[in-house]
């Protein structure tokens, strides 16, 4: 996780809608830190760590990927697909990050639970380990993609 820059000014982005209708942070009245905190107390207790999360991320949505918008199996309990939009998104952190406005959609065949991630929601993880806020629209629950994820 990279070091987080002033946490006021990024706290007031994060809930502003400047990058993303709706901010990142939701309803959330937690500081970026605490969130990040949180979630990652919770990987820790389910021996995960972002960048192996991410990782997992990336292949499932680079094979979702190639079935351009229809669903692709991913093995024999889960399906995947993925949505895209045209543009990019950048990070709200301050560098240079740009991600593709993709979707990608994670379903168990078994149960049909299913998770919704963009590109910067992995890249949000593995960078900054930065789920976003709770009641944010692109909000993930650590535990809910892990156990979904492995």
């Amino acid at each position: 996780m990279t070091a987080l820059p002033d946490e006021k000014k990024l706290n007031e982005l994060l809930r502003s809608s400047r990058i993303v209708s709706g901010g990142f942070l939701g309803n959330d009245t937690r500081s970026v830190n605490e969130i990040i905190l949180t979630d990652s107390v919770m990987l820790a207790g389910l021996e995960v760590d972002c960048k192996s999360l991410a990782k997992r991320m990336k292949q499932i949505t680079a094979r979702a990927a190639e079935g351009l918008g229809l669903w692709v199996k991913i093995d024999d309990n889960l399906q995947a697909k993925c949505d895209e939009a045209r543009g990019m998104i950048i990070c709200p952190w301050p560098h240079l990050k740009k991600c593709l406005k993709r979707t990608t959609t994670l379903r168990n065949i078994h149960t049909n639970s299913e998770i919704t991630w963009s590109d910067l929601n992995i890249h949000l993880i593995e960078a900054h380990g930065f789920f976003e806020g709770k009641g944010s629209p692109f909000r993930l629950e650590p535990r809910e993609l892990v156990l979904l994820l492995f």
